[in-house]
C-alpha cells in the first residue's frame, strides 16, 4: 500500500464491522444489484482450472459463482457463525471445489500463488469495512512470499463522488438530521439534488491505495436552497473489459451525512465541500469533517 499505513488504532473506530454476523447476510444476498454484478464480472474473470482466494468470504456465495465456473477456490472467513454456514452450503453445492478455511482476512496468506483475489468488505464512501485495509496487507504479503505476477482483483477499481442535497430529515414533525442509507435505483423525494454529482476519488486495487478519503470539491448549485447535508455515492468497478470496451460495475446504496453548520444559497451560488477521513473509519468521523462554505461569485 503506497502512502502512509492505516492506523489500526484510529479515531472513531468502533466494533470490527468485516465480522457480519449470519442474521445479516441475506441483506446482501438479496441484493440483486450486487449478487447480478459480481455473478457477471466473476464468470467474466475467471477459468476453469484458475485458483480463486475469496478474503472475507461470507456466506460464501462469491465462491459458489467462481467454483461455477470452474475454478478451485479458497473461501476465508473468520465470524464463526457465518464460517459453518458457508462450509455447510458450500458443500452441499460445489463439494470440495471450495475449500474453506476459518482465518483472520486482514493476516491470511495462501500457500500457493492465486489467479484471481476476490474481496468484498467495502462499504458505501469506503467506511466501516476494511477493504482497502485487508487488500492492502494482502498484496505486501503476496509479494514477499510469491513476487510476480500478481492476480487480478475483483473488485477492479473503485470510485467516490460527492453531492450537495438539501435532505428532509423530518419525520412526523420530528426533525432528527441522522445519517440514512437509500436505494441507489429508487426515487427519493425526501432528497433535492442541488448540483450534480462530482468525482473525488478514484483508484484500482493493483496499484497507489488510498491513506483517506478525502474530498475538497466546488461547485455551482442548479436550484436555491438549504445545503444541508451531502450525499456520498460509490461505484465500485468489478471486472474491466477490453472487449467491447467497458466495465461490470456495482452502485451501493447512497449515503446521506447531515452537516452540522447548514448552508443556504441561491441558484447558480458557488459553494465548496470540504472532509476527510480515513478508509475504515466510522460515519462519525465523516460528519465530524465535512464543511459546506460559500465562494465568491
Amino acid at each position: 500500500m503506497s502512502g502512509s499505513r492505516i492506523d489500526l488504532d484510529r479515531r472513531h473506530q468502533g466494533p470490527p464491522a468485516d465480522l457480519i454476523p449470519l442474521q445479516y447476510q441475506a441483506q446482501m444476498l438479496l441484493d440483486e444489484h450486487r449478487m447480478s454484478a459480481f455473478r457477471t464480472a466473476i464468470a467474466g474473470v475467471v477459468r476453469a482450472g484458475m485458483h480463486v482466494l475469496d478474503l472475507g468470504a461470507g456466506t460464501g456465495v462469491l465462491s459458489y459463482f467462481a467454483a461455477q465456473a470452474g475454478a478451485y477456490v479458497t473461501a476465508v472467513e473468520q465470524e464463526p457463525g457465518v464460517f459453518e454456514a458457508a462450509r455447510a452450503a458450500l458443500a452441499g453445492a460445489v463439494g470440495d471445489r471450495v475449500r474453506v478455511v476459518h482465518a483472520d482476512a486482514r493476516v491470511y496468506t495462501p500457500d500457493e500463488p492465486v489467479d484471481v483475489v476476490i474481496c468484498e468488505m467495502t462499504h458505501v464512501g469506503q467506511l466501516r469495512e476494511r477493504q482497502i485495509e485487508v487488500i492492502g496487507g494482502f498484496r505486501r504479503r503476496y509479494e514477499a512470499a510469491f513476487g510476480d505476477p500478481a492476480p487480478r482483483y475483483v473488485p477492479e477499481g473503485c470510485i467516490q463522488a460527492v453531492q450537495p442535497v438539501q435532505q428532509d430529515f423530518t419525520y412526523h414533525g420530528y426533525a432528527v438530521p441522522a445519517p440514512l442509507f437509500q436505494d441507489a435505483f429508487a426515487i427519493q423525494p425526501r432528497t433535492t439534488e442541488l448540483a450534480a454529482p462530482r468525482v473525488f476519488q478514484q483508484f484500482f486495487y493493483s496499484g497507489p491505495l488510498p491513506a483517506s478519503c478525502t474530498g475538497d470539491v466546488a461547485f455551482t448549485l442548479d436550484r436555491p436552497g438549504q445545503l444541508n447535508a451531502i450525499r456520498i455515492i460509490t461505484k465500485n468497478l468489478l471486472a474491466i473489459r477490453m472487449s467491447p470496451p467497458g466495465s461490470v460495475n456495482w452502485l451501493m446504496g447512497y449515503l446521506i451525512v447531515p452537516l452540522r453548520t447548514p448552508l443556504f444559497a441561491e441558484a447558480r451560488a458557488r459553494v465548496r465541500l470540504r472532509f476527510d477521513y480515513q478508509p475504515g473509519d466510522e460515519i462519525a468521523a465523516l460528519m465530524d469533517t465535512v464543511r459546506a462554505t460559500a465562494l465568491p461569485a
